[in-house]
């Protein structure tokens, strides 16, 4: 058997949740491996709705197991008050939810040198949730975290209170003022909860799954803010794209099946960094109030603007896409016109103000880009009952196709509403 991956192709907040959610019916099994408690995954059920941070979208499915991955980093404490919410749906987490041995723990003080972080910044900030995951990779990569397995050790207190002291030093060099024992006696009770549930070598397990059953590997935040290939700095501290499959869930890339890319029809970004086509305007507002764009997890208003085409060709190149799925098609419904950036014009302070036409992502964040548009008739039809491609207005087909032909990659499926049946598949 296949791995297929679900992948946001923007800056996140691509609506992957509901997706995996729907295709989660033909697997049996679903992972997530990379990202944490800043991932914000909606699913709707009629009149309600939920949003999960650090367990797979696959949870909703009976009979469905579902794997976090050695790529994530776990904060216990918002793992737990997941779980319990869940458990007043009448979800029992610990039945079908498995935890690698390998994934990291966030620790309280890893939070405080977020925010201690972000201050130090000033006006560079770069828009952290401040939930401690940039501090938590540091010390994955720095070969210093403590991971869920350490804490079947008989030494874990150890563990703990020695990492404890290296941050304690870090904040006092960075001149934050806190108190490192806030939520301490919280974290350390959810790590005990966590022996509730099967910790396990997530590499041998899922391999061993690999053999018999379908795997989807599902994606946390979006392709432009991976660690590499992302709009660096303004970026997340792990890698969204598909090669981070194989590093957050120890799979081989013979393994990796299916590639779905999931973008909004339109475009959104919270926090700083380069957004080529933002709208800062009216229409901009009307796109954020009608398309309900505030952050699931922050809550905070996410910035808006129209679909930028350079940047889905360079997530789709990066992760070798096979199919596409575009969500909140509906939002567009209203606007008398649409339009869709085709190419950027590039003033390349790298190059000594070198200005060129470019349909690649610059190098610099630096950079001023003007996109280049073209513009589409809009739509007034309702689309959110429709649940057939040919039924849906002519002027929404020509914007889906042109697309098509521009990414080369076939658009699968359409959202055209927050509830989970709110789906057109599309067929060949």
């Amino acid at each position: 058997m296949k791995i297929d991956v679900v992948l946001g192709l923007q800056w996140g907040d691509e609506g992957k949740g509901k997706i995996v959610d729907l295709l989660a019916k033909k697997y049996p099994v679903v992972c997530r491996f990379q990202g944490g408690g800043n991932a914000g995954h909606s699913i709707h059920f009629g009149k309600q709705s939920f949003v999960l941070h650090l367990i797979p979208s696959g949870v909703f499915r009976k009979n469905t197991i579902n794997l976090i991955g050695n790529g994530v980093v776990l904060d216990p404490v918002i793992f737990k008050k997941e779980c319990e919410a869940l458990k007043k749906l009448g979800i029992d987490a610990t039945q079908n939810v498995i935890i690698s041995k390998k994934t990291h723990l966030i620790l309280p003080t890893h939070r405080l040198l977020d925010a201690a972080n972000e201050a130090a910044k000033g006006k560079e900030k770069i828009g952290s949730t401040l939930n401690g995951i940039g501090p938590a990779y540091t010390d994955k990569t720095g070969r210093c975290g403590i991971r869920v397995g350490d804490i079947l050790e008989r030494d874990f207190k150890k563990r703990y209170y020695t990492l404890k002291l290296k941050h304690e030093a870090l904040l006092k060099q960075l001149d934050y003022k806190c108190d490192t024992n806030t939520n301490e006696k919280e974290w350390l009770n959810a790590c005990a909860y966590l022996k509730k549930f099967r910790i396990v070598d997530g590499e041998y397990e899922l391999n061993a799954l690999l053999k018999r059953r379908r795997v989807l590997a599902e994606g946390a935040q979006g392709s432009m803010l991976d660690i590499d290939f992302g709009s660096y700095p303004f970026v997340t501290s792990s890698s969204t794209v598909c090669a981070g499959v194989c590093t957050g869930l120890g799979v081989a890339p013979s393994a990796i099946g299916k590639v779905y890319g999931i973008f909004k029809a339109y475009c959104t970004r919270v926090g700083s960094g380069p957004f080529p086509t933002e709208l800062n305007d009216a229409t901009g507002e009307h796109l954020r109030q009608k398309g309900n764009e505030f952050g699931a997890t922050t809550g905070r208003p996410r910035r808006t603007g129209w679909l930028d085409l350079p940047a889905l060709k360079y997530a789709i190149m990066i992760s070798g896409v096979t199919e596409l799925i575009m969500t909140k098609a509906d939002i567009l419904t209203g606007f008398k016109k649409i339009k869709v950036a085709t190419a950027y014009i590039v003033d390349d302070k790298t190059e000594g103000g070198k200005i060129k036409e470019t349909d690649q992502i610059p190098f610099s964040s630096d950079c001023t880009v003007k996109p280049l548009y073209k513009e589409f008739k809009g739509w007034d039809q309702n689309i959110s009952k429709v649940r057939n491609f040919k039924e849906l207005p002519q002027e929404l087909k020509d914007y889906i196709k042109f697309i098509e032909r521009e990414l080369s990659v076939p658009i699968k499926i359409i959202s055209v509403g927050a509830d989970r049946n709110a789906i057109i598949e599309v067929k060949s």
